[in-house]
Order: C-alpha cells, then sequence, then structure tokens
C-alpha cells in the first residue's frame, strides 16, 4: 500500500488579512507557529487501543478498523488537552466517494482531513483495500488526525494564507512543514499506544520502509522521503508532540 500524503486546506474567510499585512519572510517567525502552546504540554498519555481484524477487500472490516483507530486517537488527544487545561474539539469520520472536500478523483483510495467540518474523510477502493492489514492504516489515519489538532491549536490558520507568503516557493516550504510536523504527531501517537497486541518491531520498520515523499519532477510540498521518515521516527521516538516542532528545524530536515 503507498503513502499518500495530500491535504485538504481550507481557510475561512475571516482569516485574511487586509492588503496592509505584512507578509513574513524566512526563516517563519510567527508565535502560532514556533512557540505553540502544544509544545509545552508533555508527552501523550500512554494507553492501549486494540487494532479490529481486517482482511483483503473487506470494506467493511477496513471501515472498522478506521473507526476505532479514531477512537482510540479521540481518547488520547482529548486527555492530553483536558490535562493542559485546553478546549477540545471532536472530529467526525466520513466514508466518501468522488472528489469530496478535496479527495483525488484520479484515485480510488484517498484520504483528506476537510477543515471547514472538522472530519477525517476515507475513500476506500481496491488499490488500498488489496492489503489493509499494515499498521500504515492506523498510521495514515493518526496523521489525518494530527491535522484535526492543527486545527484545533491554529497552526493551519497561518500555513497556506497568501498574505503569509512572498512566493510559491515560501508557500510550498510552509506546507512541506505543516505536513511533516503531522507526520511527527502521528508518529508520537503510535508510540503512546506502543507495543501493540501482535505487533513487533518489525511491523514499525515495515512501515517506514513503505513512507514515500515527494515525486520528482512535482512542486515539492510534502517533503523528501528521507525526511518524512525522519520526522515520523522523531515523533515515535519522543512520544511527544514537542519534538514535532517543524517549524523552527533547519531547512534541510524540510525540503
Amino acid at each position: 500500500m503507498r503513502l499518500r500524503l495530500i491535504t485538504a486546506l481550507a481557510c475561512a474567510a475571516n482569516l485574511l488579512l487586509s492588503g496592509t499585512a505584512a507578509a513574513t519572510t524566512y526563516p517563519v517567525k510567527q508565535r502560532v507557529l514556533v512557540d505553540n502552546a502544544l509544545y509545552a504540554w508533555g508527552k501523550l498519555p500512554k494507553s492501549t487501543c486494540e487494532e479490529a481484524q481486517v482482511g483483503p477487500n473487506d470494506r467493511a472490516g477496513a471501515k472498522r478498523y478506521i473507526a476505532g483507530v479514531m477512537q482510540c486517537l479521540e481518547s488520547t488527544w482529548e486527555q492530553h488537552f483536558s490535562a493542559s487545561g485546553a478546549q477540545f474539539q471532536e472530529a467526525k469520520l466520513k466514508f466518501a466517494g468522488g472528489s469530496y472536500c478535496e479527495l483525488e478523483p484520479r484515485y480510488d483510495s484517498d484520504s483528506v482531513y476537510c477543515h471547514p467540518n472538522h472530519t477525517v474523510v476515507y475513500k476506500l477502493g481496491k488499490s488500498w483495500l488489496t492489503d489493509p492489514s499494515d499498521l500504515w492504516l492506523m498510521y495514515n489515519t493518526a496523521t489525518r488526525y494530527a491535522q484535526h489538532i492543527q486545527e484545533l491549536v491554529l497552526i493551519i490558520h497561518s500555513v497556506d494564507v497568501e498574505a503569509f507568503y512572498d512566493s510559491q516557493a515560501e508557500r510550498f516550504e510552509r506546507l512541506r512543514r505543516y505536513r511533516l510536523q503531522s507526520n511527527c504527531l502521528a508518529g508520537a501517537f503510535v508510540k503512546s499506544v506502543w507495543p501493540l497486541e501482535g505487533r513487533s518491531a518489525r511491523a514499525w520498520k515495515y512501515l517506514q520502509a513503505m513512507l514515500v515523499g515527494d515525486v520528482p519532477g512535482r512542486p515539492r510540498a510534502y517533503g523528501k522521503t528521507a525526511n518524512l521518515k525522519l520526522w515520523t521516527k522523531r515523533g515515535f521516538a519522543t512520544g511527544d508532540p514537542g519534538s514535532c516542532n517543524t517549524w523552527k528545524a533547519p531547512a534541510s530536515e524540510v525540503s
């Protein structure tokens, strides 16, 4: 199963700044990004998460699996927010088809986080259902949910608004920092429920081998494969969202 990290980015009209606002320059200096409260809350709480059984071409089983992981994510992140005195809002889960909320119509399988309605959206087709039983499906759901967390702590609102960048190159760097951060937060979540029953260290290493970043010849909006793995491993190594501050990272780690 090949990992594709496609994010639907939507910003409310009231977040658009007037023409008098000064654009940021490299490096990123907005406090909500580089000094977000999320980084000071400590490690995610340890908990258990039971994976539902899902076999090849088992659409109903895959839906149950994703829904179960969503429950684990809700519980973990709600505890984390509550312990820090922060307001939490649950995300919704939707299984859809076509191009709902920026799902990629060219592919039979896809997932996005839909910002306007706070929903993790999945399109499940043959390409993902043929072999859905690996750890990738949990990681992918955790990545989408991490984008919900980035929404709650206002990180997304400073990423793709035109007033915050001077060029397409700067915009793509912001997108890479944002997406690599969601990968890191997903790794931290997996660490919070690790070890998983029936899973060994080999399963985690196998997941790492599956991760694929930017495709040569296309805009660099997701990060190189090496950096995608770097941030995922960093989150898993610490279990702490504080280690996922991609906004202060050197350019070499977010290219």
